[in-house]
């Protein structure tokens, strides 16, 4: 069996770790195409290196761009290279542009088509991640859900048929790095100046485009992360920084100190360092939640509806509209209950690499 995995975020970078460590121990061929989505260091190069990711067979180096420029030069560039591959799978992942790109240069040459992480949903038609989840699902020919909910959102879509429950690749290497910090194998991250490793520091992340492009709402919320009583490791994506610098707003103020994004490893090193953690981020989420850190998002909705059980994980889409209510619910403490674990056993991806293989059989 011959696949190709098509990545280009960050958050696709980590899904494809455990994937291509399952690939190694097998006969199959396993090619990683990188549409070069992200292109700063910090949020691609280090997730290759630090995550032991073999390099990619072929980099597109598309870069950033509106949705439609970025989306259409991905779809260019990648046709000639699927069509000189011509693998039994195309595996995509996630909910990029580059996800979208990939299946539909896969489906007009009849590639069949894998869907990692699929079934996920906002049903906030606002956003162009559930765009980009929602026409991969309905485009491709496998459907590989992380949790029953995933697969209950694909059966009212129609989709059952084509779906099939591995579990959530995620689980699997933040586990595996989870295991490595408490075994001191992983170095003390790099916080931001001015956080204390070892007192009290809330983790934060801010990137998604309906925070971010309208300068009221990112004003707001830096507002409120700024007023909070303990130090916030603000972890600064590129997005944000530019978009603060585009609307003249200062990030760093108040209890907020800014910090470069982190290699994965570094980044579950610094949120079990943290008393808890804000975010608008889906994977950042999940990872709170596997670590047994409460979080605060800065959303009205949530893929992982999961992690709001037993109050892990809270919504809170307008901070600054709470007043003190904000405060307690971003610096409250863990829960005391238990945490289920609805996404899997940590052997995914095994499991992804075995269902490809049998049900190859079944194309062409």
């Amino acid at each position: 069996m011959k696949v190709v995995s098509v990545v280009g975020a960050r958050p696709q970078l980590v899904k494809l770790a455990p994937v291509a460590a399952a690939f190694a121990g097998t006969p199959h061929t396993h090619r990683i195409v990188h549409t070069g989505q992200h292109y700063d260091a910090d949020l691609s190069d280090v997730f290759f290196s630090g995550l032991g990711i073999p390099d990619p067979d072929v980099h597109l180096g598309i870069g950033s761009g509106d949705h439609g420029a970025q989306t259409g030069a991905m779809l260019v560039a990648l046709e000639p290279v699927l069509r000189a591959e011509r693998p039994d799978w195309v595996l995509v992942y996630g909910d990029t542009n580059s996800t979208l790109a990939a299946t539909v240069a896969a489906v007009k040459q009849h590639l069949p088509v894998a869907h990692l992480e699929a079934g996920l949903r906002s049903f906030n038609r606002q956003m162009p991640e559930e765009h980009n989840r929602v026409l991969t699902d309905h485009a491709a020919d496998l459907l590989l859900a992380p949790t029953a909910e995933a697969m209950r959102h694909l059966a009212r879509e129609g989709l059952a048929e084509r779906a099939i429950a591995v579990g959530d690749v995620m689980v699997d290497v933040c586990l595996r790095v989870r295991d490595a910090v408490a075994r001191g194998e992983v170095p003390p991250p790099a916080l931001p100046e001015g956080v204390d490793p070892t007192g009290p520091y809330l983790l934060a992340t801010l990137h998604r485009a309906e925070n971010t492009d309208d300068p009221e709402r990112l004003a707001g919320l830096l507002d409120a992360l700024a007023a909070l009583p303990v130090p916030v490791a603000l972890l600064a994506h590129p997005r944000l920084v530019a978009k603060a610098a585009q609307h003249g707003l200062t990030v760093g103020r108040g209890a907020v100190r800014v910090g470069r994004p982190l290699p994965y490893a570094a980044m579950v090193a610094a949120v079990l360092g943290a008393a808890g953690v804000v975010t608008d981020s889906g994977g950042l989420q999940k990872e709170a939640y596997l670590l047994g850190r409460p979080c605060t998002t800065l959303r009205p909705e949530t893929e992982w509806v999961e992690t709001l059980t037993d109050g892990w994980n809270r919504l809170v889409p307008q901070p600054g509209a709470l007043g003190p209510q904000w405060v307690a619910a971003a610096t409250r403490p863990a829960p005391v209950a238990p945490r289920a674990a609805p996404y899997g056993d940590g052997r995914a991806a095994v499991e992804v690499v075995r269902v490809l293989a049998e049900r190859v059989k079944s194309h062409p």
